[in-house]
């Protein structure tokens, strides 16, 4: 393992919970549109992550050669769950029967979901600070 292979796992487990948490704010804030800008009903959005090695492994430049990983943010998926529909007949985007469709969003799983982001967030700067602790540490021994 080099020196700098555990701020570099934790800064991609940082950057990867920040892309989450913007596409949680995304579904929060469409949780109540009838419309998107292409003119249909807002699906939730999940995002996939992967396990990808790190780009150099070691101060040799060994690529997987001993098992780090890093995240890596895969795509953004869209949630095939059904649309939540409400009888309003005298809204606008109401169909023939009266029916809204409104996004397949759930507040609660969202905040819960949120707060699981941040806590990884959290746990990947808690890793970040010790590794610079212990390399300060190191270096005050070799003094």
């Amino acid at each position: 393992m080099g020196l700098y292979d555990g701020f570099r796992i934790s800064v991609s487990g940082m950057d990867a919970q920040m892309r989450r948490m913007r596409l949680i704010a995304s579904n929060l804030a469409n949780v109540d549109s009838t419309r998107s800008v292409t003119g249909q009903t807002y699906r939730r959005k999940d995002i996939v992550f992967a396990a990808a090695p790190l780009e150099e492994n070691g101060e040799w430049g060994l690529e997987g050669a001993d098992g780090l990983r890093r995240v890596n943010t895969v795509g953004v998926v869209e949630d095939p769950r059904p649309f939540r529909r409400l009888y309003m007949p005298g809204h606008p985007d109401a169909d023939k029967d009266g029916f809204v469709e409104f996004p397949n969003v759930e507040r609660f799983e969202e905040m819960v979901n949120l707060m699981e982001a941040f806590r990884s967030y959290e746990a990947n700067l808690t890793t970040f600070n010790t590794s610079k602790e212990m390399i300060k540490k190191a270096f005050e021994i070799w003094r």
